[in-house]
């Protein structure tokens, strides 16, 4: 059992391309703000060295707009460890152009479709309130 859990929320009404893609791009934000959550790296039979992985379970949830905006907000309130998603982002082609769209967004109400969380179980279960398991 883990003192921390790891939580995505993706919007439930992306096209599935979508879901990986946001998915993707929130677990690295996670595994960059957390580094003493990754596990060490993976050695295969040939003694061939592989890429780190996080050392614990992530839960992937589906989410609507609602329950992503409550989750932000409570994420905030908690301080939890966060990496976000806008929807403007699908639009735009690389890392610096995705920062401008998400420094225009309202700060409290940004256009999620997705949101990860790290940080003490007990404040990301009240954060994920009203998410449920992706099917």
């Amino acid at each position: 059992m883990f003192d921390t859990k790891v939580a995505i929320l993706v919007r439930e009404d992306l096209a599935v391309w979508q879901k990986l893609n946001v998915t993707a791009f929130l677990a690295t934000g996670i595994a960059g703000a957390v580094p003493d959550a990754m596990g060490e790296p993976y050695l295969d039979a040939a003694g061939r060295r592989h890429a780190r992985l996080l050392g614990q379970p992530m839960l992937i949830f589906a989410a609507s707009a609602e329950v992503l905006q409550r989750a932000w907000q409570q994420a905030i309130q908690r301080d939890l460890t966060r990496s976000a998603y806008v929807r403007a982002m699908f639009e735009t082609g690389h890392d610096a152009a995705n920062r401008d769209v998400f420094r225009a967004e309202p700060a409290d109400a940004p256009d999620l479709v997705g949101l990860a969380l790290h940080g003490p179980r007990k404040d990301v279960d009240k954060a994920t309130k009203g998410a449920s398991l992706h099917p």
